[in-house]
């Protein structure tokens, strides 16, 4: 740093915080550490009693924080997403549509890795509304070597490191309720009521719904009669474990849905099914514990199928790390580590 006189330091780069005092009102930082010296600040200045001022010495080599941030945020932002003002050298992305957030971890851990360089978001595959917080970028010290932001954008490349997938429009769901005890009227459906719910905090409303038993034919029919009506998701209810009564996994197969995995390590929701049928439309078989876990794998992966985002059998073989509900006395999901990759 070097020490300059007021007057000649427009364009330099503030040192360190400037406090103003005002007797009786206020206290504060007039003038921040970082901040860019104009020629309407001089008079400000003298009126401090700044006659000089300790200031970075910048050159063509040399980014101030803000611009590195600026070019950082380039590297992060893609549709759907807004910038917030920089601040104090940081600029945050914002979604500008409810959908789900993506971040490539690998390409991120590899920005990451660069010396004074920084991206924080939030967990890949998280569900946001309009206006959430997605991440935020800037750099460690005030100002950085120009060459280290172009060995970022050289390594970036020009592929966006974050992606938001809004939620589509007008989809519809057919349910199909196995069980004979259901069917038969020995107790009542609670299992349907949950899954509308869910549905409906994602817009999405029941176009077709059946009751059926357990006989493996009867319930094929059932779906095939739910697919008929023209739904973009079929789910399928109850009957998925292993006993000689749960035949549901069967009759999806049966149905000639290809399955993307029966199975999935997390819980409550280990004998979770998806499946998707030629036309690309998904089906899925719900375990019981859907119907009375607050938080199961049917919010993880529901928000990505309404998004229309077509999930692996590599998406669900990462659920392991985090997979794990705690159950708490006072459930916070999604605000938890539950399902977070």
């Amino acid at each position: 740093m070097k020490l300059v006189e007021t007057k000649h330091a427009v364009g330099h780069v503030l040192c360190h915080d400037l406090t103003r005092i005002v007797p009786g009102e206020s206290k504060d930082a007039q003038f921040r550490k970082g901040h860019v010296v104009t020629e309407d600040d001089i008079p400000m200045l003298l009126s401090m009693g700044k006659e000089h001022l300790y200031v970075w010495e910048v050159d063509e080599n040399t980014l101030h924080e803000n611009e590195a941030a600026d070019r950082l945020a380039s590297l992060c932002e893609s549709a759907h997403m807004r910038r917030g003002e920089v601040k104090e050298g940081k600029i945050e992305l914002f979604a500008t549509k409810a959908g789900v957030f993506q971040a490539d971890v690998a390409r991120l851990d590899v920005l990451n890795a660069l010396p004074d360089i920084m991206v924080a978001t939030r967990h890949t595959n998280t569900a946001v509304a309009a206006g959430d917080k997605l991440g935020g970028t800037r750099i460690i010290p005030l100002l950085i070597d120009r060459r280290r932001i172009e060995e970022a954008e050289a390594l970036m490349g020009t592929k966006p490191l974050l992606k938001l997938t809004p939620f589509r429009e007008g989809v519809r769901a057919g349910i199909v309720t196995t069980g004979s005890e259901v069917f038969y009227g020995r107790i009542t459906d609670k299992f349907t009521p949950v899954v509308e719910k869910k549905l409906a905090a994602f817009g999405v409303p029941v176009a077709a719904h059946r009751l059926c038993d357990d006989q493996t034919a009867n319930i094929v029919q059932a779906i095939h009669e739910v697919r008929a009506a023209g739904v973009d998701l079929v789910l399928c209810t109850g009957g998925m474990s292993v006993d000689p009564d749960d035949r549901t996994p069967a009759a999806i197969r049966e149905s000639g849905a290809n399955i993307v995995t029966y199975g999935a390590p997390v819980l409550p929701g280990a004998m979770f099914l998806l499946g998707y049928y030629d036309d690309g439309v998904p089906v899925m078989g719900l375990p019981g514990c859907v119907m009375y876990a607050r938080a199961s794998i049917f919010d993880i992966v529901l928000p990505r199928i309404v998004a229309g985002i077509r999930m692996e059998r590599g998406d669900f073989t990462r659920l392991g790390n985090g997979g794990l509900c705690l159950q708490c006395e006072t459930c916070t999901y999604p605000n938890c580590g539950f399902g977070k990759e």
